[in-house]
């Protein structure tokens, strides 16, 4: 059996006459760049999450970049995030002229440690990013109390917890703005990049928008960018939004069905959901110290896996110049040798699932008898 890591093909089968037929209406209308289609997501959007304005951009990192821009980062500005994200966390900060502050992990969650974020805090702090990584939220309740008592903004980073909910709310109605992706294999994915800022915030909301659109159409306010969500992308998503909660029962289903079937497995740390938090399973993500091993086992039973990630960011070499040592951050960088993602998507059969469990309890399983062989021959042998 091959089990590919996401196969998007599966849903769109699932779909087939709904997408076709939002596609052929952006080309009947030749609504390629905004339009009714990006207008019609944007307030279906705003209103699922119950915030006031979406600003649709063409990616989530985008977002991000526009997001710090409208709450005036400037050169010399520090921005406390997570030392365990993809990159646009990071990259985006200094793209908008601040400075990138680490902050080290919660051990189990994958997310920043709001116990650890106000030694991070100087007088150039200005803001913090929790990122809701693999689709588990962060610990909002205390960071938004630490923004609160340092007078800092909040950007919470969203681009892998769509529908995820903190304490019952939520995620992206805590902070000043919130960011989303819908790069492809996200839970809510478009067929190419797009993504979105939202905000409770009049005066951010027509900034960002301002700015995402060349500073203003016809009366250029400010010099700004050009971010815009294609239509093709949101009819697409228009299509999909109602089927999202479903998508993520299914996905919830394979997280449980995988845990009962890993339960015991020798080495294996299934993911762990904290109190008061919602997980969406945009990621399946185990650890395990003999990760390396354990994949190689599963690529050759046909099983794909992805290591996100393989460095904590700290220690890439973009940012060599911040001097960070493994110590620094002793989480994130013990994490990050141990974890790998398992394939998971609403469309995966039980079939599927419990074969993935079966090559990885197989793998246990003959590691364990190799250890015994060695331990018996070490015994008879003195």
């Amino acid at each position: 059996m091959t089990i590919p890591f996401v196969d998007l093909h599966a849903q769109y089968l699932t779909i087939k006459s709904e997408i076709d037929a939002a596609i052929a209406d952006v080309i009947a209308r030749s609504a390629f760049i905004r339009g009714t289609h990006v207008e019609a997501f944007e307030r279906a959007w705003g209103e699922i999450l119950g915030v006031k304005h979406c600003v649709s951009c063409a990616n989530g990192t985008d977002a991000l970049y526009v997001a710090m821009r409208a709450l005036g980062v400037k050169a010399g500005d520090e921005i406390i995030t997570t030392a365990h994200s993809w990159i646009s966390t990071s990259e985006t900060i200094t793209q908008a002229g601040g400075r990138v502050v680490f902050c080290d992990t919660e051990d189990n969650t994958f997310t920043i440690d709001p116990t650890l974020i106000e030694q991070k805090i100087t007088p150039a702090t200005v803001g913090i990013i929790p990122v809701h990584l693999y689709g588990q939220p962060a610990d909002m309740d205390p960071i938004m109390a630490i923004a609160r008592k340092h007078k800092l903004w909040v950007i919470e980073d969203c681009a892998q917890a769509h529908m995820a909910q903190y304490k019952g709310r939520r995620v992206g109605t805590f902070g000043d703005v919130a960011t989303f992706s819908f790069y492809p294999g996200k839970n809510l994915g478009a067929y190419g990049d797009a993504g979105c800022a939202v905000t409770n915030d009049d005066r951010l909301a027509d900034w960002m928008t301002t700015f995402a659109r060349h500073g203003g159409k016809g009366e250029h306010i400010m010099e700004g960018i050009c971010s815009r969500m294609d239509g093709l992308q949101a009819a697409i998503l228009n299509v999909k939004l109602p089927h999202l909660s479903a998508w993520t029962k299914a996905r919830r289903r394979v997280a449980a069905r995988y845990n009962e079937l890993l339960n015991g497995v020798r080495d294996v740390i299934t993911p762990k959901v904290a109190p008061d938090r919602d997980h969406v399973y945009h990621l399946y993500v185990i650890r395990t110290e003999r990760r390396d091993a354990l994949r190689k086992h599963l690529t050759d039973a046909g099983v794909s896996t992805v290591l996100n990630y393989p460095k904590a960011l700290p220690f890439y070499p973009a940012y060599s110049y911040l001097r960070h040592a493994p110590g620094d951050f002793p989480t994130a960088y013990a994490n990050q040798s141990c974890i790998l993602s398992l394939p998971i998507y609403p469309e995966m059969s039980e079939e599927m699932i419990a074969y993935v469990a079966e090559c990885m309890q197989n793998f246990s399983q003959e590691s364990e008898n190799a250890f015994s062989a060695v331990a018996q021959l070490t015994e008879r042998h003195g």
